[in-house]
């Protein structure tokens, strides 16, 4: 099959500018669906980095919510029933809601999310939380995202700096004492972490005891899967229980399935497959069309469809691998730009990039599939 190559290659080089803009509509396609698949990878990783941060094993939340964005409030008397079994080593509640928060340089008011939990002991695997525990402790302290979006204000920059740093939070006054990492999401730009009692201080309307999240870590060598079958049948009905990583697969789901986002991104990276194909394919078509006496004199002197076939599916390959590059390279430059931009964490992956070299190839090869159908027309006997 290689002994064939050369043929294909000197097809498609026969004429440069055909060949560049056959390249650049494959990068094209190629960009289209890295950025449409990077976006909605984004959006998945982003939403649920604050799930993968939990140091537990197990995760109550009320049957009626959704997501983190529409989360219900539930009675910790669940959670603690949970400790009624012998398998369950602590539990631990997390409060959380939306509210604003202004800048303190401009007044400006953003929605921000926040976090309430018991300081006297991390349920959080971020950096930044475990060396600021006892401060939150204090009336009025909370933790501040440095990875949210600048229009909170420089706050990281002036805590670096060691300055004291106030900032209206639901019309309450506080004081950013440390900071954690986090990161911005589709659901939140901004994030602060403060202890259960700041909580309900900066919530006034929200009642001790009705949580968010219930976090349950399990004694050393318990299976998280049988210990949460057990507590669905303890517990009652109100309370949907998950393991750590079915409440991963929770929120992406919702995301995936019950937002318009996840289908948009996913019909994006539909399209830019099909503008591939119609581009490669229109060059294709046009590359047989010129030399279709060429192709009726191999007829003639004894070479099969087949023979042909495979000098047209060689010339796909090889306009995939080289219309990839190009593709590749803008793709990551493209990543960094919109990473910057939006703070999110969008990142080229080995698996994305195999992913979509495998698309570009399949996508040459349906279109030479295609365009191979008029090499039936090229009849010797019409030539001569």
């Amino acid at each position: 099959m290689t002994r064939k190559i050369p043929l294909s290659w000197l097809q498609l080089t026969r004429d440069k500018s055909r060949l560049a803009v056959a390249l650049a509509g494959i990068a094209f396609a190629d960009i289209l669906m890295f950025m449409q698949i990077g976006f909605r990878d984004a959006l998945y990783y982003s939403n649920v980095r604050l799930h993968g941060s939990l140091q537990g094993d197990i995760v109550l939340i009320n049957q009626q919510s959704n997501a983190l964005l529409a989360m219900e409030s539930f009675s910790q008397r669940r959670l603690y029933q949970a400790l009624e079994l012998d398998s369950v080593e602590s539990v631990h509640p997390i409060y959380l809601d939306y509210t604003t928060w202004r800048n303190p340089e401009t007044g400006r008011p953003r929605s921000i999310l926040i976090f309430g939990m018991n300081p006297e002991t991390n349920i959080f695997d971020l950096p930044g939380v475990q060396e600021n525990l006892d401060k939150l402790k204090l009336p009025d302290v909370v933790l501040f995202d440095r990875s949210s979006r600048e229009e909170y204000g420089p706050i990281a920059a002036e805590v670096d700096k060691g300055n004291t740093v106030t900032a209206e939070v639901q019309r309450r006054k506080v004081k950013i004492d440390g900071l954690f990492t986090l990161g911005a999401s589709f659901g939140a730009d901004g994030n602060l972490i403060t202890s259960d009692v700041n909580f309900l201080r900066i919530f006034a309307n929200r009642q001790r005891g009705l949580i968010d999240i219930g976090l349950i870590r399990l004694k050393p060598g318990q299976n998280a899967n049988i210990v949460a079958q057990q507590l669905r049948e303890h517990l009652a009905q109100d309370v949907n229980v998950l393991t750590k990583q079915e409440f991963i697969d929770f929120e992406r789901n919702y995301w995936a399935s019950s937002t318009a986002i996840g289908f948009i991104f996913t019909l994006g990276t539909i399209m830019g497959f099909i503008v591939g194909t119609v581009i490669v394919y229109q060059i294709l078509y046009t590359e047989v069309s010129d030399h279709l006496s060429e192709y009726a004199t191999l007829k003639a002197i004894g070479y099969t469809q087949k023979y042909l076939l495979t000098v047209i599916l060689q010339e796909a390959l090889l306009l995939a691998c080289l219309g990839y590059v190009p593709g590749w390279i803008v793709a990551m430059f493209m990543y960094s730009s919109a990473r910057d931009a939006t703070l999110l964490p969008i990142f080229m992956s080995y698996e994305r990039a195999v992913t979509v070299l495998v698309l570009t190839i399949i996508m040459c090869f349906v279109s030479g599939a295609i365009a191979v159908r008029k090499l039936s027309s090229a009849d010797p006997a019409d030539i001569f």
